[in-house]
């Protein structure tokens, strides 16, 4: 699942691929952009914001993309197959050298002049993993609507960049509190050490390929995917919900035992809670 760690793994791949070459080849594959052509072109070099990837072109254009929920960046050499999905899932491929970057199920791919970035990104609250973090404005964002429930806060990444479904669910059982808990109810101490937890947790996992929360070999997520095992701590069974606001449920693991605060509203974990054996 692409959360800000993978995202920026992702950037780190396509900027060791394409930065400072040249492109001999460019095919987009989608509508608006069929006719575009970037052979030629620099790659300046491709870098992350957020669940955001940039890729700049010399000229001062920049192709921006998001994976959403399915979306891919494979890197395949030459005479090498193509492993990422079947070829009508495939939105653009950049070439260079002997390499070839390809974009599957791109939900987002647009390309804009390199000044307007903002305009299309200034929405976005301090990166985790960016050298714009800033710990006491990622806070002051969060109370800034104290009645929100703390897993929905940390979703928006207008708040703070980079934190997916899976770090929602191990940021707030680290933290002790239920997702439904609202941000202005935090103890202060735990709020305290939320911007810190949060960026450790990306900046740990930003190198590894398998997400690791709990330091354990043979568990690597606290909660996350576990409906219905015991929680790693107390062997209490972990319960499992969808949040948000009706439109874009997710679903949301937490141990009722370990995390204080409000439940989530009845009804909401029948549907998932039916799979037991849920992977994370």
């Amino acid at each position: 699942m692409p959360e800000g760690d993978t995202v920026w793994r992702t950037a780190k791949r396509l900027h060791e691929t394409l930065a400072g070459r040249v492109l001999n080849h460019s095919d987009f594959r989608v509508p608006q952009y069929a006719t575009v052509d970037l052979t030629g072109r620099t790659v300046l070099n491709t870098a992350p914001r957020g669940k955001h990837l940039l890729t700049r072109f010399e000229g001062g254009l920049t192709l921006h993309t998001h994976l959403r929920m399915e979306g891919a960046w494979k890197v395949y050499g030459r005479g090498e197959s193509w492993r990422g999905g079947p070829g009508h899932q495939i939105r653009v491929v950049l070439g260079a050298g002997d390499r070839m970057a390809v974009g599957y199920r791109l939900s987002v791919l647009e390309l804009l002049r390199t000044e307007e970035e903002d305009r299309v990104l200034g929405h976005l609250g301090p990166d985790l993993l960016g050298p714009d973090w800033d710990p006491e404005r990622a806070l002051a964002n969060l109370y800034a609507d104290p009645a929100r429930p703390l897993g929905e806060a940390l979703l928006d990444q207008r708040n703070l960049a980079g934190i997916g479904n899976v770090y929602k669910s191990e940021l707030c059982f680290l933290l002790g509190v239920t997702p439904w808990l609202p941000v202005g109810s935090l103890p202060a101490d735990r709020a305290a050490q939320l911007p810190g937890v949060a960026q450790r947790l990306l900046e740990i996992n930003r190198d590894r390929p398998v997400r690791q929360t709990t330091g354990l070999h043979h568990n690597d997520l606290f909660v996350y995917g576990r409906a219905s095992r015991p929680c790693l701590r107390c062997r209490t069974r972990v319960r499992v919900a969808d949040q948000g606001d009706g439109s874009q449920d997710r679903p949301t693991y937490w141990c009722p035992a370990c995390q204080s605060g409000p439940a989530p509203a009845p009804g909401s974990a029948h549907r998932r809670e039916r799979y037991p054996r849920e992977a994370g």
